[in-house]
């Protein structure tokens, strides 16, 4: 499968590597063509960092898409995760009435652990994939992951989420209060009494009153997990890994490589960019070789300059071998270096001709 037919045919496409790879200008490129093929394609960073907008050449982005203007047959829509947004509509979502929402959103407990408990972010990434692909606004979600090796952590978010809903302690703290307190033994009691003192008695009286109007909405979170993990999983779903030529980079993108691999999906294409470029054929040696010839002559600074970026590019392409092999049988794309920044439709036009 080429990259044409990813853009063409599925409907996710998640951009995942290291930081500093170019996977935000990866997945602006690839919406951005998937808009010019005729697709309605929205691009999703996960990152909070501002680079999605500055590469769109626009202010900012907000939990909801924003129409990109421009003169392409399709449409073309970008948005940031807001964690603590999307987490507030899944409970809205699942609660039996107004109510039970309000007490949970107005709850301390929910609202410091909505936007900062481990593991939040992953999953809402998830959901809002989910959400996205569900509306059916959009024929096709390019999703940024954030830069780190956790990236691929929303893979095994809605895994996690299920484990800690059939989790016993988690079944017996949304127990109603009244009930709960005559289920819990004398030993038990000890124990809450001792975390009270450590987190505070009002932070654990927060917590109980969370868990307790939390009742009832479990199976709903549950199953809208297993959705999700479907979603994930499925062959409309394309992963594609981005990396630089860089010896670190290439083996955190080997790692990334791997990660996909355990999980049972396939490495859909590699990207490499900022490849330096070799400005003509021949191997690094034989430039060298050629340089040393040319020393007492006027092109002798230009030789060694080519003999350096030879050098340099077959560098590069040792680096490389054991990763593209990895992948195989995906295609690799390379973007070489380019003499500006990224940070507008113009530029990402630049790319997407290296990319199709």
């Amino acid at each position: 499968m080429t990259l044409s037919a990813l853009v063409d045919d599925r409907h996710i496409i998640i951009c995942t590597g290291t930081g500093g790879v170019g996977k935000t200008t990866t997945a602006a490129v690839l919406a951005l063509e998937a808009a010019r093929r005729g697709r309605r394609a929205v691009v999703v960073t996960i990152d909070p960092a501002k680079r999605l907008a500055d590469t769109l050449g626009i202010k900012e982005l907000g939990n909801t898409p924003a129409l990109i203007e421009g003169d392409w047959p399709g449409e073309l829509w970008a948005m940031m995760l807001d964690t603590k947004s999307t987490f507030d509509a899944l409970v809205a979502t699942y609660a039996s009435d107004e109510e039970q929402a309000d007490r949970i959103l107005g709850n301390r407990f929910y609202r410091n652990i909505s936007g900062a408990l481990s593991g939040t972010q992953e999953y809402m990434a998830a959901e809002k994939l989910y959400e996205l692909h569900e509306s059916e606004r959009f024929d096709l979600v390019v999703v940024d992951t954030p830069p780190t090796r956790h990236a691929l952590d929303f893979l095994d978010a809605p895994r996690r989420l299920t484990a800690f809903l059939d989790h016993k302690l988690f079944r017996t703290l949304v127990v109603p209060t009244k009930a709960y307190m005559k289920a819990v033994n004398l030993a038990a009691q000890a124990v809450m009494r001792t975390m009270g003192r450590v987190v505070g008695t009002e932070a654990l009286e927060d917590g109980l009153a969370f868990f307790s109007a939390f009742e009832g909405m479990e199976q709903g979170f549950r199953e809208r997990a297993a959705h999700v993990q479907a979603l994930l999983t499925q062959p409309t779903t394309a992963y594609v890994l981005v990396a630089s030529p860089r010896a670190d980079t290439v083996a955190e993108a080997a790692y990334f490589a791997d990660r996909l691999e355990k999980s049972a999906v396939p490495v859909a294409a590699l990207i490499i960019n900022r490849v330096h470029p070799r400005f003509g054929k021949g191997l690094g040696p034989a430039a060298r070789k050629r340089a040393k010839a040319l020393a007492t002559t006027p092109l002798a600074g230009l030789a060694r300059n080519l003999a350096e970026f030879r050098t340099m590019a077959d560098g590069e392409e040792r680096h490389l071998v054991d990763l593209t092999e990895r992948v195989a049988p995906a295609p690799v794309a390379r973007v070489p270096f380019l003499p500006h920044d990224v940070h507008d439709l113009d530029t990402l036009t630049e790319i997407a001709s290296h990319l199709f």
